[in-house]
Order: structure tokens, then C-alpha cells, then sequence
């Protein structure tokens, strides 16, 4: 009985010490748990992108890099970044990023068409897609198909009615684009085999490709010239030297009016516009946007074209 006390005594202590053990544990554990939620926040934190970029230049580009960017900011990912897409042309986009005004100059042609030398030395060319350019002409046109020689006649202003090549009496309205433009430069170059062509009195200029398939597709007897990736039923789409202007004959190298999608950086690109660039290089806007918006992947290409415009295999 003597003893019973004293047994009593150590199971009291022997239950305080496990019942501190356990708390101890727990708190310890609560305490990790609490470290690594931190620690991953602050992960999170450092490896997270903000900022803006700003994209100005090539209209022909513009439905594709508006479309990604889109997708770009509603990535978690990247939420923290804002990405502003604005057109212009490509000397306008050109000429920004390399002065600093801008993050990305987009561009259907090399620098060097469009910058002086120690301009196009400070940009980096990163090139993202692939975009042809076609003839088209108001639907009522019943002409579906010119030649090299007959388009050079057009726009020169050696002919001037549409029955001169086999269509209705009808005076043709030339919808051009402005000297800036990269849409412009490519389809004097690689259609009409010539470049810097004069605008000629009567002509309508316009800055937006979206506004001139407006104003062809409007206006009696126009023609313009359009991106792929702006077609659609509002105007016709006019085959050049009997090739149809379709993604399989650019890949193969049998319709020549293409260019790259260039997006310039002034020197290699910061963190944020890396990531951004890297985006739309990625498959899934590759195989997806690109696509869909009448582009052409840069790998699905099995001919090349260097800065002078010559192509290769």
C-alpha cells in the first residue's frame, strides 16, 4: 500500500512526458509543413515572370501574335504578364525595336531590307512562322489567274481594265499598301520581281491588311494583295502562274510569294519576352494557332529563303 503512491507518481509523469512528446511531434511537424508551404510560395515568387511586353509591327502577323498572346496572359504561368500587340508594318515594328520603343518588332522581311546596317546589327531575328502572300480581287472580277508578267503590268499601270486580260470592261482600282509595309515589300519582291514600285495616281493606300480585304472586297474591279491568313469569301483569291496560293505548294516551293514571320528583339530578350517568344514557338501553338490562322509552321517548310530572297532546299 506504502508503494502505491509512488507507483501512482510515475504513471502521472511517465503520461506527461509521451503527452508532451506528442505535442511536441505534432507542433513539428505543423512547423514543416508551414516551412514548405512557405518555401514553395516563395519558389513560386522568384521563378514567377511580370511585366509588359509591347509587340508592334507587321500587320500580316497581327491575328497570330494577338491570338497567342491571349492565350499567353490566361496561362497561369504567366499571369503576372501583360502582353500588347500593335500594328503598323514592319518598318514601324523594325524601326521601334530597334530604337528601344518597343520589346518585339514584327516583321514579314529581314531587318536588313528594312533597317541600315548598324540598325539590323543590334536586332535578334527570331523567326516563328511562315506566311504567304496572294493577288486577290473583288468577287465580281471573272479574272481567277495572273501571271507574273500581267500583274507587273497592273501595278506599273500598263494596264488599267480588266478587259486587257480576258475580264469585263472594268477599270481596275489598285488597294496597295504603304512603302512600310512588310506585306507589301514581300509581294513586289517575290510576285512582281521588283521592288519600291511607284504608288500610282487613282491608287487607294491603306496601313491595315483588315481594312483592305475590306475595301477590295467593297469596291468594283479592285485588287490588293492579302496574307493567308487573312482569306475568306469576301474577296477572290487569285492563282499566280496557275499555282494555287495553298500551304502544300509553299512547303514544296512551287508558289514563291512567302515570307518568315520575324519577331526582333533588340539584343537577346529579357526573362519575360524569352518566355513569350519560347510560347510561340512551342508545339502546341505551332500545330494549333499557327494553323488555324492560315500560317505555316517554320518546320513544316522543305524549302528555305535566305535574306536575299533566295530559296533552297
Amino acid at each position: 500500500m506504502k508503494k502505491l503512491p509512488f507507483i501512482l507518481t510515475l504513471f502521472a509523469l511517465v503520461f506527461t512526458l509521451a503527452a508532451c512528446g506528442s505535442k511536441s511531434e505534432t507542433t513539428g511537424t505543423g512547423g514543416n509543413a508551414n516551412q514548405a508551404a512557405g518555401g514553395s510560395g516563395t519558389a513560386k515568387e522568384e521563378t514567377g515572370l511580370s511585366g509588359s511586353i509591347l509587340a508592334v509591327g507587321s500587320t500580316a502577323m497581327q491575328p497570330l501574335v494577338e491570338q497567342v498572346g491571349q492565350k499567353f496572359m490566361a496561362d497561369e504561368k504567366y499571369k503576372g504578364v501583360t502582353v500588347q500587340v500593335q500594328g503598323g508594318g514592319s518598318g514601324t515594328g523594325l524601326t521601334q525595336v530597334s530604337e528601344g520603343q518597343s520589346d518585339i518588332g514584327n516583321s514579314d522581311v529581314f531587318a536588313e531590307e528594312k533597317l541600315d546596317a548598324d540598325k539590323a546589327k543590334s536586332v535578334v531575328d527570331h523567326q516563328v512562322a511562315v506566311v504567304a502572300m496572294a493577288g486577290v480581287v473583288n468577287p465580281k472580277v471573272t479574272v481567277d489567274d495572273l501571271t507574273k508578267e500581267q500583274l507587273v503590268d497592273i501595278f506599273t499601270g500598263k494596264v488599267t481594265n480588266w478587259k486587257e486580260l480576258g475580264g469585263e470592261d472594268q477599270k481596275i482600282v489598285i488597294v496597295n499598301r504603304p512603302a512600310s509595309s512588310g506585306t507589301r515589300a514581300t509581294f513586289e519582291k517575290f510576285a512582281l520581281g521588283q521592288s519600291k514600285l511607284a504608288d500610282l495616281p487613282g491608287s487607294i493606300q491603306e496601313d491595315s491588311s483588315g481594312t483592305v480585304k475590306k475595301l477590295v472586297s467593297e469596291t468594283p474591279g479592285a485588287i490588293g494583295y492579302l496574307a493567308l491568313s487573312y482569306l475568306d469569301d469576301s474577296v477572290k483569291t487569285l492563282k499566280y502562274n496557275g499555282v494555287e496560293a495553298k500551304v502544300e505548294n509553299v512547303q514544296d516551293g512551287k508558289y514563291p510569294v512567302w515570307a518568315y514571320q520575324h519577331m526582333y528583339t533588340k539584343g537577346e530578350p529579357n526573362e519575360t519576352v524569352k518566355a513569350f517568344l519560347d510560347y510561340m514557338l512551342s508545339d502546341e501553338v505551332q500545330q494549333k494557332d499557327v494553323v488555324e490562322l492560315g500560317y505555316i509552321p517554320v518546320s513544316g517548310m522543305k524549302v528555305k529563303r535566305d535574306a536575299e530572297g533566295n530559296i533552297t532546299q
